[in-house]
This record gives C-alpha cells, sequence and structure tokens, in this order.
C-alpha cells in the first residue's frame, strides 16, 4: 500500500508540473502575442540563439584543444598549472555543450507548440483552397525543421564523446601529477584532435542549415 500511494503521489506530482509548464507556457506566448511577437518570431529567436551557442561551442571546443597541444608539447612544466589549465578549458567546454543542449530543446519547445497550433488552426478555414495551401506551407516548414533539428542534434552528439576523452586525461593529470601522465596525454591527443576536427564538421553542417531555415521561413 505505501508504494502505491508513492506512486500515486509521485505521478500526481508529474502532471502537476506538466501542468504548470503548459500553463507557463500559454501565459508566455499570450504575452509575447499581445506586443506582436508571435510563435513563428520566437522560434526563429530561438533557432538563432542556438546557430550562435552552436558557434560558440566551437570556438570553445578550438581553444581547448589548443590548451591540450601546448601542455603534451612541454617536456618540462608545472603540472599542476597544466592541470589547473586544462581543468578550466574542460569545465568552459562543458557549459558550452550544455547550453547547446538547452538552446535545441527550447527550439524543440516552441516548434511542437507553434505546429500544433498550426495544425488545429487548419480547421478554421473557410475557404478549401486557402486551407489547402496553409496545409501545405505547414508541412513545408515541418520537414525543413526536422532536416534542422536533426543536424543540429547530430552535432549535439558529437561533442559527448570528446567530453568523455577530455574528462578522462584532465582526470589522470589530476591524479598523476608527474611526466608519465604527460605522456598519457600525447597517446590521446591524435583522437581528440581528429575528434574535435569531425565536431566541428557537424556544427558547420548545423550552422548552415540554422541560417537556411531561418530565411525560408522569414520569406
Amino acid at each position: 500500500m505505501k508504494l502505491r500511494s508513492k506512486e500515486i503521489l509521485f505521478f500526481c506530482s508529474c502532471a502537476f508540473l506538466l501542468f504548470f509548464i503548459s500553463a507557463c507556457s500559454s501565459t508566455y506566448y499570450g504575452a509575447m502575442e499581445k506586443v506582436g511577437v508571435h510563435k513563428r518570431d520566437i522560434l526563429v529567436d530561438r533557432v538563432e540563439d542556438g546557430r550562435d551557442s552552436q558557434a560558440a561551442a566551437q570556438e570553445q571546443f578550438k581553444s581547448a584543444l589548443e590548451q591540450f597541444d601546448s601542455v603534451v608539447k612541454l617536456e618540462e612544466t608545472d603540472l599542476k598549472k597544466a592541470y589547473d589549465k586544462l581543468n578550466k578549458e574542460y569545465e568552459k567546454s562543458k557549459n558550452a555543450a550544455d547550453d547547446v543542449s538547452t538552446r535545441i530543446n527550447k527550439i524543440e519547445s516552441v516548434a511542437n507548440d507553434l505546429f500544433k497550433e498550426w495544425k488545429n488552426e487548419l480547421k478554421q478555414y473557410e475557404s478549401k483552397e486557402l486551407r489547402r495551401s496553409s496545409e501545405e506551407q505547414l508541412k513545408t516548414t515541418k520537414v525543413r525543421y526536422n532536416e534542422m533539428i536533426a543536424s543540429m542534434k547530430t552535432a549535439e552528439q558529437t561533442m559527448e564523446p570528446v567530453l568523455k576523452i577530455f574528462h578522462d586525461n584532465v582526470l589522470f593529470l589530476k591524479h598523476n601529477l608527474n611526466a608519465q601522465a604527460i605522456g598519457s596525454l600525447q597517446s590521446d591527443f591524435a583522437n581528440l584532435e581528429g575528434q574535435i576536427g569531425e565536431l566541428i564538421k557537424s556544427m558547420n553542417v548545423a550552422i548552415d542549415s540554422s541560417n537556411k531555415f531561418i530565411a525560408d521561413i522569414k520569406s
């Protein structure tokens, strides 16, 4: 009985949370529409933010790779300082990756709300011709959106293996502040360099796709 009660409480809490989030979203959209900003405009703004966060992440991962390279090339160095530098770059990279993920979630949220609203409003048309035209436009927009969000998520996924390699090496350096640790970093550098190269390529594709989607939805 106790377990059952906890399950009921859990589901009730989840339902309340979903209702609260939905209510907050509706209030936000309503307030924005009053000043002439609609879901379509919000979507464009969030796609732009997502694109910019990916460009910023690109630069951060490049910076992290350069810092990694500078450490592994040193024959004699203050290993504590080397660790501090690499750890700082890792934390910055992780924060950049988290920001990209947050931006993508926000894009998906408003896109889902926009497409749901658009589909429901198709029923309000009296003109079959206009309804058909709007329906085709919705389908086209969703196809372009799905292509864009897929490229964003592909780029997002390339960050995780890079962060894992980076974190492992930073942690190893922390636990082994000696020349042998630097040697271990050298062996992983080529792998990290290749991974970041793929990450940058994926992000370029995502950024280009975002720019195309923004141009299409604005036209």
